[in-house]
């Protein structure tokens, strides 16, 4: 017992931890791309239009990366060598917490089963939804309109003001360029 009482407060530290990562990435790419000989982009409307996400947020996205590409060192062009495309996918996660059944529990049953109190006990189970968000980003060859690279963050969603919102939007773009260009092993 009181080897699991000293295991509990880094079990409840690693929960937090783990609960508060930010953005997961991945990307994938085309072997066969020569990545060096893109130097220029512009916005794929077509593919950008269907995205189904506001305006609003559209343009948060395409803001932010616009800002990671030109910071690589890309121009904006209307010519361009990359064409940059977006899409989102987003999902509901409900969380049901069966809690603490067993010795130490703080509900109803206490002692004896009677009254509030420690001991042998049960609470209610409680039930969380969160929205888990992905977004893709998508470099596509201009000239021969092929996907050579793709990029994809996902983490969890929050609505709670605009300024938390561009915060995010910002996270998962900066996060996913961070993965352009690939590094290719020689």
């Amino acid at each position: 017992m009181k080897k699991l009482l000293k295991l509990l407060p880094i079990v409840m530290v690693t929960l937090v931890i783990t609960s508060c990562s930010t953005v997961r990435v991945a990307s994938d790419y085309d072997k066969n791309a020569d990545f060096n000989n893109y130097k220029t982009f512009a916005f794929f409307k077509t593919g950008i239009d269907k995205a189904e996400i506001s305006d609003l947020d559209k343009r948060r996205i395409l803001r932010a990366i616009e800002t990671e590409l030109l910071a690589q060192g890309y121009t904006k062009s209307e010519n361009p060598d990359l064409l940059v495309s977006i899409f989102t996918k987003s999902e509901q996660r409900i969380n049901v917490y069966n809690n603490a059944w067993g010795w130490g529990a703080w509900g109803w049953g206490g002692w004896g089963g009677f009254g509030p109190g420690w001991g042998w006990g049960w609470n209610q189970p409680s039930v969380s939804t969160r929205t888990q968000g992905a977004l893709y980003v998508d470099l596509i060859d201009a000239n021969k309109k092929e996907l050579v690279w793709q990029g994809k963050g996902t983490g969890l969603l929050t609505q709670r003001s605009v300024e938390k919102k561009e915060e995010k939007i910002k996270e998962f773009v900066t996060k996913i360029m961070q993965a352009y260009p690939p590094q290719i092993a020689q």
